[in-house]
């Protein structure tokens, strides 16, 4: 999946099912590293998207004079 392409939903959803297969050992080893590199990817992803989220609401508020 390519970053730009990806929706935060979507991060989420593939980070669940990651983690699922870890949890019920249905990752074989070779795929282990694999999994563990895509999830990271992914948690810096949401992270972003969070962090830009805070940043763009706190813009609002504080442009609509509540903050």
């Amino acid at each position: 999946m390519k970053k730009q392409e990806l929706t935060y939903e979507q991060a989420i959803e593939r980070l669940e099912k990651i983690a699922s297969s870890l949890e019920q050992q249905q990752t074989s080893l070779d795929d282990l590293i694999d999994n563990l590199q895509e999830a990271k990817k992914l948690l810096t992803f949401c992270k972003e998207k969070l962090k830009k989220t805070e940043m763009d609401v706190e813009n609002i508020l504080s442009e609509d004079g509540t903050r």
